[in-house]
């Protein structure tokens, strides 16, 4: 029965935990969409938003780490489950982090770039929240798998794609060299959370094979 009851508790942490970072992800848009909007109050309302996200994350992935292995729950597939917990925690990670850069930073993006980069914003959003999908289906129904990772895969391409388009416009403007690489930096991060994101499918794609080994 104890063993029963910290298998149950350590469901509960990792459904707390996939919840977090989807909501990171959308705070993150949100916080995007704001600061291209030049609406402060909003920027620094979603950037505490997603500290304490990313923060409560890291305490629940680390909570579920010791679980796992002090009460020795899911020997056969602890280590996929590890490094499940431990890639998403990298994506809240780099959402918080990004947006900790646009506030140190304020990179200096010409207005006809918002509608672009909030597009850009949303393919990478879209790709984590698929994963999200992914990692559940992974816990709960395998078969749900496959499809959320099409769409990682879908989404992580057209933010690759996206962020090529931007970063040529950016390079062909009348800017400073320093500007435009300035730019350049911030497009590269917002698309590496689709990259993040992937690493996560594959992780996931090879867990499920092993499972029906």
């Amino acid at each position: 029965m104890l063993t029963f009851g910290r298998a149950r508790a350590l469901e509960v942490q990792i459904d707390q935990f996939l919840d977090l970072i989807g909501k990171g992800a959308m705070v993150f848009k949100e916080g995007c969409r704001a600061y291209l909007s030049g609406d402060r109050e909003e920027f620094e309302r979603h950037l505490a938003a997603i500290c304490d996200l990313e923060g409560r994350a890291d305490i629940i992935r680390k909570d579920s780490e010791k679980i796992l292995y002090r009460y020795s729950l899911i020997p056969e597939s602890r280590g996929d489950v590890l490094g499940l917990l431990e890639n998403l925690d990298n994506v809240i990670d780099s959402c918080k982090h990004t947006l900790n850069q646009f506030n140190v930073q304020k990179p200096n993006f010409p207005e006809e770039f918002n509608e672009g980069i909030l597009e850009l914003t949303n393919q990478s959003v879209e790709s984590i929240i698929s994963v999200v999908g992914a990692s559940r289906g992974f816990f709960e129904n395998t078969r749900s798998i496959q499809d959320h990772i099409n769409k990682v895969d879908f989404h992580e391409n057209e933010a690759d794609h996206l962020s090529l388009k931007l970063q040529g416009r950016v390079f062909e403007m009348d800017l400073r060299l320093s500007h435009k690489m300035h730019l350049s930096f911030f497009i590269q991060r917002v698309e590496r959370l689709s990259d993040l994101a992937e690493i996560v499918a594959e992780r996931l794609a090879i867990a499920s094979i092993k499972r029906t080994i």
